[in-house]
């Protein structure tokens, strides 16, 4: 388990796991009123906490499952990427997928955030790439069953 330092300032919880495995933390909405999203409408919404993530390290902002299926709601840019050298306040921007308005309350918990370790690459510039069975076959490439 890593350590990370975090500033709340959204009078909220901290981002909490739900459950004993859970991979991602429930992140809260630090908004003074409540804010309807239209359908297709999006908004960045405040979550009033700011990280301090180690080197290698990235926290992704994800969908809430129950938010997406139940009511549209998704995250935009999923997944929302915070860099370890990133400092300031952590931002949710989520839209309405639905045909029906939705009205996020303040507190209620918005989004997931999962912490993961990632690599920075370099690239090594070939004329030609090794043979697989797949080859550059995409979208669709291996079937629809």
């Amino acid at each position: 388990m890593i350590q990370v330092k975090i500033v709340n300032k959204s009078g909220h919880p901290l981002p909490t796991y739900q459950t004993e495995h859970a991979a991602g933390m429930d992140v809260h909405a630090a908004i003074d009123a409540p804010i309807t999203l239209e359908p297709l409408e999006r908004a960045l919404l405040s979550t009033g906490f700011f990280i301090e993530l180690p080197v290698g390290y990235e926290a992704q902002v994800r969908p809430r499952s129950g938010l997406a299926y139940k009511y549209g709601l998704t995250v935009l840019n999923s997944p929302g990427t915070i860099d370890a050298d990133y400092r300031g306040e952590v931002k949710v921007l989520l839209v309405n997928l639905s045909n029906e308005s939705y009205t996020v309350q303040p507190g209620e918990r918005i989004a997931q955030v999962v912490v993961a370790r990632h690599e920075q690459v370099t690239w090594q510039e070939v004329d030609a790439l090794g043979e697989t069975a797949r080859g550059a076959g995409g979208y669709g490439s291996t079937g629809h069953q």
